[in-house]
């Protein structure tokens, strides 16, 4: 009987010194390290009188931002975060914000005006709100009896 003995390390430091040379080159030929497919993080609240969004959309002008609500209630909010490009003199280290396009979409209930929705843009934070409408009270009428 023999025994095989398994490193499972093994040829790990490769792969880090391939990674880490890698790296080291592309920052010294200037490519641009960027984070993609910017999403921006949304709290929804519902009171008895509103649904409310609240839109994190820092470095974001607002005529940049779009609000749509479909026919099929769906509310959508779209835009675009855009990077500076003047980098004359920077040899960035790291880049950890993200930008680019952006679209998030949301199902509305029945229950809202969609045709009433009020929005603004306060310090970075998109609120918007839409009323609900008053619950339709139950009808009643007398069935005449033949």
């Amino acid at each position: 009987m023999s025994i095989i003995k398994v490193d499972p390390f093994r040829g790990i430091d490769t792969m880090v010194r391939l990674f880490h040379e890698t790296f080291a080159a592309s920052m010294n030929r200037g490519l641009k390290f960027e984070i993609g497919d910017f999403s921006p993080r949304v709290d929804v609240c519902e009171d008895e009188k509103a649904l409310t969004f609240h839109v994190e959309l820092p470095g974001i002008p607002k005529d940049q931002v779009k609000v749509t609500v479909s026919d099929e209630n769906i509310l959508t909010i779209s835009g675009e975060k855009k990077r500076e490009e003047k980098s004359e003199g920077k040899n960035y280290m790291r880049v950890e914000r993200s930008y680019g396009s952006f679209t998030r979409s949301f199902n509305l209930p029945d229950n809202l005006w969609t045709d009433k929705v009020e929005a603004r843009f306060d310090n970075g934070v998109l609120n918007i709100s839409i009323p609900k409408k008053e619950p339709s009270k139950p009808k009643h009428h007398e069935v005449n009896i033949h």
